[in-house]
């Protein structure tokens, strides 16, 4: 740990520290990313366990808890919060560590990652308002929600072979590949999505560069009569909202 090598900048390496060290270096040489060689990720306030069944949680996914919670209304609400294809857990978790009073269900098709997201849950002490699930996307969800997120596959198909390979070869390609158009997941969420949300309430996807025209197209297209779109910390369009009807 860091502090401890402040502490103690002259205790000598043990063996054991030593060979754990070389084998990181080794993983991270043959492009593994870093996160999964540590076994964790910061991501809003939290850090987050992360395996390779998970995808690594961005910054730019962070936007979209922004304009969550912007759309939440009052913090003390109590809101029920549907996180599709939630992988790590990491956004559902985020917005229930600032919203104390709202429940949440995550659904993912891995149940490695399933399991990785109740761990992080646990571990920001908001496991007992967060459940998860197996679905593939409205598969197995019943009910409706005050807010509907997702950071979904959006890389069109032809494109994974040229990402870098800390991406390409580790993160798993479910949560990569968006299928021909990179638009597939997004026609699967907006098809059902508008009939899931209780009056008020807001359907929010991340989106690739470029996405975000033809991503609010669709959810228009699906029954919202307004969208808003929220940029990154880069100016790249990134979160497209759906608005429900109050």
């Amino acid at each position: 740990e860091p502090a401890a090598l402040a502490l103690a900048p002259d205790r000598p390496v043990a063996e054991d520290e030593a060979a754990a060290f070389r084998a990181a270096l080794a993983r991270r040489a043959a492009h593994e990313p870093f996160a999964y060689i540590a076994g964790r990720r910061d991501f809003w306030s939290l850090e987050l366990e992360v395996t390779p069944s998970t995808l690594i949680p961005r910054p730019d996914t962070e936007t979209l808890v922004e304009a969550a919670l912007a759309l939440a209304g009052p913090r003390a609400a109590p809101l029920e919060i549907l996180d599709l294809g939630t992988g790590s857990g990491a956004i559902l978790i985020a917005l229930l560590a600032e919203l104390p009073n709202a429940a949440g269900f995550g659904v993912d098709v891995a149940p490695a990652a399933l399991e990785v997201a109740r761990r992080n849950a646990l571990r920001a002490g908001v496991g007992a308002r967060a459940r998860f699930g197996i679905s593939s996307w409205w598969s197995h969800v019943q009910g409706a929600f005050d807010l509907i997120v997702s950071n979904p596959p959006y890389i069109p198909s032809g494109e994974i072979a040229g990402l870098e390979a800390d991406v390409r070869d580790f993160e798993p390609r479910l949560a990569l590949d968006g299928g021909p158009d990179g638009l597939a997941a997004y026609r699967a969420i907006v098809s059902v999505a508008a009939k899931r949300l209780h009056p008020g309430g807001a359907l929010l996807v991340e989106c690739g560069v470029g996405q975000a025209d033809a991503v609010a197209a669709l959810i228009t297209s699906s029954g919202f009569p307004r969208t808003t779109i929220t940029a990154d910390l880069a100016g790249i369009p990134r979160v497209v909202a759906g608005l429900s009807v109050t």
